[in-house]
């Protein structure tokens, strides 16, 4: 393939997974439409968290198998079979609010929000796993783009929504079942793995010059062609014109076998040498965990706020004004989570771009977007624990945006770093279960301790019975947020350790060379 060409190649493959990541993002959506759904079905808040916590287990509980079947069939599978389960969890739901009351069971509704998330896992891992695979040396930009995608993805449709279908939730609902779909369907001709950039220098020191010729024509073989070349159609290289469906790794071995093998890599960012690790060896890695723990807590903690806003949104207003309508109550819901949205989009980018400028320029530790992020979280606790006037709700809106996109802009980057980029998509799947029990936790507290404040409403909305609500504004969350603004001090103190210790272990690994030289 001509170098310009493949370079046409990787930009279309990054602006095809950043198309793919607005449709995936949309059960961050799910506080504009959820409270009006839980009224027009009659649900509990308790209820109501646990469709939206179903969502997000779909959307993190799948990473693992997912990633392996994107690592091992290359990310098109992954891509369509994602835009079939958001089209079928969507569609049935906008029925159920249709058709009212007693319609569906709550258990039926779990499961098709568990599919909204899984079709969302699906297509936006094979789009990362693309961004990352086509942009070696730059893969925390090129994330960062489809990761910003996703963050705005909630802010995009509830703007469609707000223009096409005007507090209508049904409308709204019509528009994620299939322009979801659409979205991933027609990104789907760009997004294939490529080589690395063909016929490359290189580089030659005192090791590499002592070698036969012999050896060197096949290193320079490797370097022209790509990894695994010959068992990977997806990967084209010089004047094949095929594309059939494969993967980066589709040899022989497995994602596994990887890490057993202990197969050497330079890091682009780095310079060190380290083996590619994946699959179960994933899980004897302290480092791992390290990352794991970090991601249940500061996912779970914006979860909680990215699930709830509408009805945080909503016991402040009752507080506030008794009088208030129902569709001044839904178009303050669907501003707060476009703010989440914009604030999510802003914080991954800011992430990406900026990890790439920590490591590149100033030789730092990407862990300092994970401070960064746990400290913006810190303040949206605290920021939630202190509002009552409901006109200043947009602070908690945009910190846990802001807080969010910020974790999740770094983390693919830091995957990356730490266990290679060939098992990315596994690997990543594996790190993305960390929010579903944290988030689940988190979650449910909310719903059962809104409910607790919770009573009859009578005639509270227009003449319009609406089930239960809780009128006593902040005192309807309260003691939820206290739960998680622990949970980003333990963040804070975390990443902040993380920092030292990679900082200890690089002043370590250069005193070794120092001894080795000499």
């Amino acid at each position: 393939m001509h170098e310009n060409t493949l370079h046409a190649a990787r930009i279309a493959s990054v602006v095809g997974a950043t198309a793919i990541a607005l449709a995936c993002g949309t059960n961050y959506a799910y506080s504009a439409w959820g409270p009006s759904f839980a009224e027009q079905l009659k649900l509990s808040a308790t209820q109501q968290n646990i469709i939206g916590a179903s969502g997000n287990i779909g959307m993190y509980a799948t990473g693992i198998p997912i990633g392996f079947v994107t690592d091992s069939r290359g990310p098109r599978p992954a891509i369509f079979f994602g835009a079939l389960c958001l089209g079928a969890g969507y569609f049935p739901l906008r029925q159920a609010y249709i058709n009212g009351p007693g319609s569906m069971s709550v258990a039926f509704m779990c499961v098709l929000a568990f599919l909204t998330g899984m079709g969302s896992c699906s297509a936006f891992t094979a789009a990362i796993k693309t961004a990352g695979v086509n942009w070696p040396n730059h893969r925390g930009t090129a994330t960062a783009f489809p990761l910003s995608g996703f963050g705005l993805s909630a802010f995009f449709f509830t703007t469609l929504s707000n223009i096409a279908f005007p507090n209508d939730t049904a409308g709204y609902l019509l528009m994620l079942s299939i322009g979801t779909a659409v979205l991933v369907l027609a990104s789907l001709p760009f997004m294939r793995l490529l080589p690395p950039t063909p016929y490359a220098p290189i580089p030659l020191d005192e090791e590499s010059s002592g070698r036969n010729s012999s050896q060197l024509h096949r290193t320079k073989s490797v370097n022209r062609r790509g990894p695994n070349v010959e068992n990977n159609p997806e990967v084209q290289v010089g004047p094949r014109d095929d594309d059939e469906m494969s993967s980066l790794l589709s040899s022989s071995s497995g994602p596994g076998d990887i890490a057993a093998r202990g197969e050497q890599r330079k890091d682009p960012d780095h310079g060190s040498h380290h083996a590619d690790i994946t699959g179960l060896a994933l899980f004897t890695q302290f480092t791992f965990w390290q990352l794991f723990s970090m991601m249940a807590l500061l996912a779970g903690v914006g979860l909680m706020t990215i699930n709830n806003i509408g009805n945080d949104a909503r016991a402040l207003w009752f507080h506030y004004d008794d009088s208030i309508s129902s569709s001044f109550i839904k178009g303050r819901q669907l501003m707060h989570v476009s703010i989440i949205s914009i604030g999510s989009f802003s914080g991954r980018l800011l992430s990406g771009v900026g990890s790439d400028f920590v490591v590149k320029t100033l030789k730092s530790s990407r862990w300092w977007n994970l401070l960064v992020s746990s400290l913006v979280f810190t303040l949206a606790q605290v920021a939630a624990l202190q509002i009552i006037n409901p006109h200043s709700l947009w602070l908690l809106s945009s910190l846990t945006g802001l807080g969010y996109g910020a974790l999740f802009g770094v983390f693919p980057a830091l995957v990356a770093d730490a266990f290679g980029s060939g098992g990315l998509a596994l690997n990543w799947g594996a790190m993305t279960m960390a929010p579903v029990i944290s988030a689940n936790v988190f979650n449910v507290a909310y719903g059962r301790i809104y409910d607790e404040h919770s009573v009859n409403s009578g005639e509270k909305m227009g003449g319009k019975e609406v089930g239960k609500i809780c009128a006593e504004g902040r005192e309807c969350y309260r003691a939820a947020y206290y739960v998680t603004l622990a949970a980003s001090l333990v963040g804070v103190v975390v990443s902040a350790w993380s920092i030292w210790r990679e900082r200890v272990k690089k002043q370590e690994e250069k005193r070794e060379d120092i001894d080795r030289d000499a």
